[in-house]
């Protein structure tokens, strides 16, 4: 009997233990987030498929993740096939951001917009679609403005894909973004973390073999750490 109640001692105790060094992390989790200056804000995801995530859940990309680590209200209104400045509703993939940023929570604290991709490869190197793009994004920033008056915007470039068009808009979008005093997190330079030109890094980091913009889960957890960074440091 002594034995027994011995027992019943010890695993009484562990219990105990167990629930207190809980409730110790619990208490420090809490705090951790109420400390966080990000808790309870708003952040807007604005642009194409790498903002909608093409054909994986949107709670795997980076964006997603950040915004859940920092406590913030997440808002995602990418849509695959998206552009700045061209309208593709006749195929399907809807308006360009010159119509699609209206959606947006106006209490916004953090406007990020990602995009681009899809404009390179419809202006190519054609000086005419060119200009659209900049004077679309031109305008898109200044509309944004407005529409979200409190909120920082920050722009996060294409990858660096081999393909006519790419190198020309992502010049675009410093420019522009220069002109504005939007940060950009440049994606496209020989040195980027996605190397998106390498077949065995798209293997394993892209949801296909053949996909130059889209990310997987594994993707997304190993850009995570620079999107953080780049986001955090708007913030401040």
């Amino acid at each position: 009997m002594y034995i027994f109640a011995y027992h019943s001692f010890v695993n009484e105790y562990i219990m105990m233990k167990r629930i207190v060094v809980f409730s110790v992390l619990a208490v420090f989790a809490l705090c951790g987030m109420a400390n966080n200056p990000l808790q309870g804000k708003i952040m807007n995801v604005l642009g194409d498929s790498y903002v909608a995530n093409h054909r994986r859940p949107k709670a795997e990309a980076w964006h997603y993740k950040f915004a859940e680590k920092h406590g913030m209200k997440y808002n995602n209104y990418g849509r695959n096939g998206g552009c700045i400045a061209f309208d593709r509703t006749r195929e399907g993939f809807g308006p360009s951001l010159m119509v699609r940023y209206k959606d947006m929570d106006r209490e916004a604290d953090l406007v990020v917009i990602i995009a681009g991709h899809n404009d390179a490869g419809f202006a190519k190197e054609n000086k005419d679609s060119l200009k659209m793009v900049a004077d679309s994004l031109d305008l898109l920033l200044t509309q944004i403005k407005q529409h979200c008056p409190k909120a920082k915007i920050a722009y996060v470039t294409p990858w660096y894909v081999d393909r006519s068009g790419f190198k020309e808009t992502v010049r675009i979008i410093r420019k522009v973004c220069r002109k504005h005093d939007v940060p950009v997190l440049n994606n496209y330079k020989k040195n980027a973390l996605i190397k998106v030109r390498d077949e065995e890094f798209r293997k394993a980091y892209f949801q296909g073999l053949k996909d130059t913009a889209h990310l997987n889960n594994e993707g997304h957890d190993l850009y995570f750490p620079v999107g953080e960074e780049f986001l955090l440091k708007v913030m401040e």
